[in-house]
């Protein structure tokens, strides 16, 4: 089945006269969908693939609160490219897509909603809530999932997956229930960041820290037993003093040598607290005495368990003082640091009050400030995963580009604590254990037992509850890579998915989830996928599995002045809204010209401009040649489209245009196809730019016009020969730009076919590749020297101030051996520069606009009397100017020491533009010497 499109005027082949992005990238995108063009079949076996090498890209899940943003298109667009370029080239290719639950997110967005319906979810209670929260999923959910649908991203969409999927929750049990009876699971008290927002423990990767001024506050500690005598501590949080258990001095510190083995008197509690002895203390900051908090901060409970000291927990989950009979209870924390500080001050207990630069540290969602809180939680003990992860980068079965990253990564990963993954939330996978009423044992079934207890194996009763945390998002997105392909096993054996398209080719995704995602994906792909044999029963390697084999990260899309988008500076800006005004294609070409690795993106409307300007000109280019069929039709000349598909070819014969079009296409190819395979989209994007615009549409077309001659005189053979390798070239440079471009070039494409393609899209055709015996360095050469003399005449008849319409002839000094080509090529010269007649001469005769290169000196005959006095005038200057050039290359070439290091390439050019600059240092000298005086 094939599409069919809307036909809005007859035009040629029905291709309409204005090009119109909206008119035709709303059908692609469902035509693509509806089609399933992109799906890619489970193998049946082993072989299903024919041996070949997939190449397999997933997804980075979007949240399913997400709506698409810059970073998100450049993501996207950069992963279409790939996937569209692999599939063309051949190779099985799977891009994966799916959502994330966004545990946090999307609590938060359905809690929103309650309030204002003026209900909670405690009212709801946790099924009840739940639910809500499924219905939300299904109303709002796949927003950011139908936006890429409009786009054009041709992943597979049978795929489709979301991280709480029945298949994929079976595996984030599995994995916890492995990890934890391989004693690499265990629940704890410690220290998490506490949102008081969110209400949840999160990551330090969730915690953003701000640059800010605050205040150190001295507070005077009394001595027991000692009238008078106080030892001063300074803090920025006064309100954790409440919970201080101890304060610490430095062994040595000679200041409190006479305090060893005291107490002191906690202010405003009548609490007495021991002094301690810790080299960690540094007696250079602060007063040299520190406060410990253990339940407040992670450094105080690190030494209060040195010291066996207990842990009071004064504030609640809401960050509000929790101490019933205090005065400060139900307080809110800043407003007890306000009466702390005040009731310390009237007990002239208060010291000095110093300004104070520190990091604020900030929830990256809620935005409020974190609150370090002691708190039972579950944590996976790093090692031994962070190991095999590491030795998977180090041995190179893992490889970042840009390079940089390899070494960020592995610093992280050398200093990485053990993983709080518990969540005290409502939506997400709620922690597989069970607590005992009983004995208080925890029950966690076996890997691999979907049941849950019903008894608890060590005291026997049945009364069993399950934990109310969830898990952290990011492990069951973690465990993406094998859980897509169907992990955990039921026989032991992987899966025809697993088998086929384990691991994954690329990873291509932003930095800002390399720790978050990235380092999560590699410890527990190489964890688990380590324990999946070789479909041969053999053991699986460390190189196979890895979850992927490379990992790019892709630049920063920044605004135009490379600030970074924020809704506070108002310079976010809206993808669709700009693909509304311009078109997908142009947009996507935009950030493909852009991104090169390592490099942020000033996205320019300016440049998407200029690129819906490309995209029209592809679009008349394709009108005219339609317009040329038509017209070759009614004469009874047909283009054999059998020779479409393949790579452009002509004839040793054929005119010099030809041959140099299609010689001029290969060298594309090689260069589009070498920098796609480098990551460099800027590069490829360019290169095919610089084809389609430059060498096709400027300089092919308008020599080809001359070639299609219609006329009942005409040579049929000729015209045909030059129609056919007309349409050979456009019909290949579609499939070079349809990566880039896929909207524009599958409504032409299908054009060119009139709607009856070999294939159902462009997409599924063959990506041009380079053939070898396509270099032909004589017919560049010529070519070369072509647009060199007509370039120079436009400019000598401009110069001039010759009529636009005007013909006029030229006298061209040139080698002897070049007559021949000029010759031949007379016509084009005639036609291109409007020329009249080209006169071979010995000397340029004076008293006209010209011109010396290396190669020839050409002159414009007009009768319009130059002006001698501007003539005079440019040659002076343009001997200065060369004067000035060959004194700087003859210090270069004089200079031994620049000589001994500069490469050779560049002493070989610096000499070839010198003796080319001395010889039009002397043509200058002698036009000057021509031109009579002023």
């Amino acid at each position: 089945m094939h599409a069919s499109r809307p036909k809005p005027d007859p035009m040629p082949h029905d291709l309409p006269k204005a090009y119109d992005p909206t008119a035709i990238e709303d059908h692609w995108a469902e035509y693509w969908v509806r089609e399933k063009l992109f799906t890619q079949p489970t193998p049946s076996n082993e072989d299903a693939l024919d041996g070949q090498s997939p190449f397999t890209i997933l997804l980075p899940p979007p949240n399913i609160t997400g709506r698409l943003h810059m970073g998100h298109m450049l993501n996207q667009t950069e992963m279409d490219i790939l996937i569209r370029w692999h599939r063309m080239l051949g190779d099985p290719t799977l891009w994966l897509p799916g959502t994330d639950h966004a545990g946090i997110a999307t609590q938060m967005m359905v809690e929103r909603q309650l309030v204002s319906e003026g209900t909670s979810r405690q009212a709801l209670g946790r099924r009840a809530f739940e639910c809500r929260v499924w219905q939300w999923k299904q109303l709002y959910g796949n927003a950011i999932l139908d936006q890429m649908k409009r786009l054009g991203a041709s992943v597979d969409w049978q795929r489709e997956y979301f991280t709480m999927d029945a298949n994929l929750s079976v595996a984030v049990r599995e994995a916890f229930t492995r990890l934890y009876h391989q004693g690499l699971i265990y629940k704890g008290a410690y220290i998490v960041n506490w949102c008081p927002g969110c209400q949840t423990a999160i990551s330090d990767l969730e915690v953003v820290h701000e640059e800010t001024t605050g205040k150190l506050w001295e507070i005077r500690y009394p001595v027991a037993g000692a009238d008078g005598e106080f030892l001063t501590i300074a803090t920025t949080r006064p309100e954790t003093m409440l919970g201080d258990v101890a304060v610490a001095i430095h062994p040595t510190d000679e200041r409190y040598l006479h305090l060893h083995g005291k107490k002191l008197i906690l202010p405003l509690t009548g609490r007495e607290i021991p002094i301690v002895l810790d080299e960690w203390v540094s007696p250079e900051f602060g007063t040299g005495a520190v406060k410990v908090t253990p339940a407040h901060d992670p450094n105080d409970f690190a030494l209060g368990q040195r010291h066996h000291l207990p842990s009071i927990n004064v504030m609640d989950d809401r960050a509000r003082i929790a101490l019933p009979g205090s005065p400060y209870d139900g307080l809110d924390r800043y407003e007890a640091r306000k009466r702390i500080v005040d009731d310390l001050q009237a007990e002239g207990l208060l010291g000095a009050i110093h300004e104070h630069r520190m990091a604020l540290g900030r929830c990256d969602r809620s935005k409020d400030v974190v609150e370090p809180r002691l708190s039972e939680q579950w944590f996976v003990k790093i090692q031994p995963l962070a190991d095999r992860a590491i030795e998977a980068v180090e041995q190179g079965h893992i490889r970042f580009t840009p390079e940089q990253y390899k070494k960020t990564w592995l610093n992280w990963m050398n200093n990485i604590h053990d993983w709080c993954i518990s969540r005290q939330l409502w939506w997400g996978h709620r922690i597989p254990a069970w607590h005992c009423t009983g004995c208080r044992q925890i029950i966690v079934p076996e890997p691999g037992d979907a049941a849950d207890p019903t008894r608890c194996q060590q005291c026997g009763k049945t009364e069993l509850t399950q934990e109310t945390d969830v898990l952290d998002t990011w492990f069951s997105s973690g465990l993406l890579p094998v859980s897509v392909f169907g992990w955990p096993f039921a026989d032991g054996k992987p899966s025809a998915d697993f088998t086929a398209f384990y691991p994954t080719s690329l990873l291509l995704t932003g930095f800002d989830i390399l720790f978050f995602w990235v380092a999560r994906m590699i410890m527990l792909g190489c964890w688990f996928a380590l324990d999946v044999p070789i479909p041969d029963g053999s053991k699986r390697e460390l190189k196979d599995a890895v979850p992927f084999k490379d990992v790019y990260i892709h630049a920063l899309v920044r605004d135009a002045n490379r600030e970074k988008m924020s809704k506070t500076k108002g310079n976010v800006i809206d993808p669709i809204e700009i693909v509304k005004e311009y078109g997908t294609d142009a947009v996507r070409f935009t950030l493909a010209s852009m991104a090169s690795p390592g490099t942020d993106i000033a996205f320019n409307v300016e440049r998407t401009q200029g690129y819906r300007a490309f995209a029209n000109k592809i679009w008349n280019a394709a009108r005219f040649i339609f317009m040329n069929v038509d017209r070759a039709a009614e004469i009874g000349i047909f283009v054999d489209r059998s020779v479409f598909g393949a790579m452009p070819s002509v004839a040793e014969d054929a005119p010099l245009e030809a041959r140099w079009i299609v010689t001029e296409f290969h060298q594309a190819t090689a260069k589009v196809n070498e920098s796609l395979g480098n990551y460099r989209f800027d590069d490829a994007a360019n290169t095919i730019y610089q084809f389609f615009w430059g060498s096709f549409c400027d300089w092919y077309l308008e020599i080809v016009k001359l070639r299609l001659d219609f006329s009942e005189t005409a040579d049929k053979a000729a015209t045909t020969a030059a129609l056919t390798t007309l349409m050979q070239v456009f019909e290949a440079s579609l499939r070079l730009l349809s990566p880039f471009m896929p909207f524009l070039t599958e409504e032409i494409w299908h054009v060119i076919y009139d709607d009856a393609p070999p294939e159902r899209s462009i997409a599924l055709t063959a990506f041009p590749t380079k053939q070898d015996g396509q270099e032909a360095p004589q017919v560049f050469a010529e070519m070369t020297l072509l647009q060199s003399l007509i370039t120079e005449v436009r400019a000598l008849r401009k110069e001039a101030g010759v009529e636009e319409k005007a013909v006029v002839p030229i006298e061209l000094r040139i080698g002897l051996e070049k007559h021949g080509l000029l010759d031949r090529s007379r016509e084009v010269v005639e036609r291109l520069a409007r020329v009249s007649e080209v006169r071979f001469v010995q000397e340029i005769s004076s008293g006209h606009a010209k011109q010396a290169t290396p190669d020839f000196d050409i002159a414009v005959i007009y009768e319009r009397t130059i002006d001698v006095a501007a003539e005079r005038e440019r040659l002076t200057k343009e001997i200065a100017k060369l004067e000035k050039g060959l004194g700087a290359a003859e210090r270069q070439l004089g200079n031994d020491a620049f000589l001994a290091k500069a490469p050779a390439h560049i002493v070989e050019g610096l000499k070839k533009q010198e003796a080319e600059n001395r010889q039009l240092l002397i043509k200058a000298k002698a036009a000057l010497d021509a031109v009579p005086p002023a």
